[in-house]
């Protein structure tokens, strides 16, 4: 995005409206490049409604991220543990810039923000709607001393710091889903992809994928194919006095998720379960667990030590399923 441009949003983000003359002589341009950047901004899929005689606006206003900001409002254990914050305005993926871009031991504890993903993906590469100054999407690269056996449970442990982040701004009824999905009644709030660069058996880093929905415009959220909500919705259904301020919760899932990431090694899935069964969306429903090869169905029995799905089987055996390329259903 050009520095006019960004220049332009830091006016329009209050979503009053603002005449063109105003525009163009905070900018030092004319009307018409006013014009020619509030199309580049459109294509964003903003939102910029024109006034004949009134001027533009951005109807309900935006919130653009900030390092600084976010930086500031780190718990102070966060703040040790973070290397560093960078913010793109539009990527094709958070996860894939800290997966192929980051190297050294800087990269560790390196938080990746975007305030658009033009190829976001979500778990099984399902297209994540990644539309512009709207929601989260963030990523965190860990460097971890052994290998994948022992983050066993990690993606559920990072759904706990992800609840703990979001009822710290006043969200109730969070829920969780085996094995990456955060529910608010009963519809999709956000979701976690963990991605592992280096030696399964060894030294390994794992990039932490998160993604929030905070003000998803109705126009991108008709193109989620399943039932959605975003923390804005939500918090008018409790009737909260307060709306989603993104830096804020920014700044604590970054808080919460270093914390386990620093612990995990140590601690492992056990520390977490109780608090994730807690919270579990599916537990005592009757369930479908389908692989590339089979479907298996029985009741939800929440998951064991090492974060391992447990399905009751109709024989009474129960069968536990780790992640990888396994959907978990409920049935009607």
């Amino acid at each position: 995005m050009q520095e006019s441009q960004r220049h332009i949003l830091e006016i329009l983000k209050d979503g009053e409206f603002h005449s063109g003359e105003m525009l163009g002589n905070a900018l030092g341009c004319s009307r018409t490049a006013v014009w020619k950047h509030l199309q580049k901004l459109e294509q964003l899929g903003l939102g910029v409604e024109t006034v004949k005689g009134t001027g533009y606006r951005v109807a309900g206003g935006i919130e653009l991220l900030r390092a600084d900001k976010i930086l500031s409002m780190l718990s102070p254990a966060a703040r040790a543990l973070c290397s560093g914050l960078e913010i793109f305005d539009t990527i094709d993926s958070t996860n894939r810039y800290a997966r192929e871009m980051l190297s050294g031991e800087a990269a560790s504890g390196k938080v990746i923000l975007a305030e658009q993903q033009s190829a976001g993906r979500g778990r099984r590469g399902k297209t994540w709607i990644s539309p512009f100054a709207a929601n989260i999407y963030l990523s965190i690269r860990w460097d971890f001393e052994r290998g994948a056996q022992a983050l066993e449970g990690l993606s559920l442990a990072v759904g706990v710091a992800v609840k703990r982040a979001l009822a710290s701004q006043g969200l109730e009824g969070v829920q969780l889903k085996w094995p990456n999905d955060i529910y608010v009644t009963g519809k999709k709030l956000g979701g976690i992809l963990l991605e592992m660069v280096g030696d399964p058996a060894g030294a390994c880093s794992v990039i932490v994928g998160v993604g929030v929905n905070v003000k998803m415009p109705p126009e991108q959220g008709r193109r989620i194919n399943q039932d959605w909500t975003d923390v804005e919705a939500v918090l008018m259904s409790q009737n909260m006095p307060r709306r989603a301020v993104r830096s804020e919760l920014v700044a604590k899932l970054v808080s919460e998720i270093t914390v386990v990431l620093s612990d995990y090694q140590e601690k492992g899935f056990a520390a977490y379960r109780d608090e994730w069964q807690a919270a579990d969306a599916f537990y005592g429903l009757r369930a479908a667990i389908i692989t590339p090869k089979e479907t298996i169905t029985g009741l939800v029995r929440g998951v064991d030590v090492n974060g391992a799905l447990c399905l009751e089987c109709s024989d009474g055996r129960v069968e536990t399923f780790i992640g990888g390329e396994l959907s978990l259903r409920v049935q009607e």
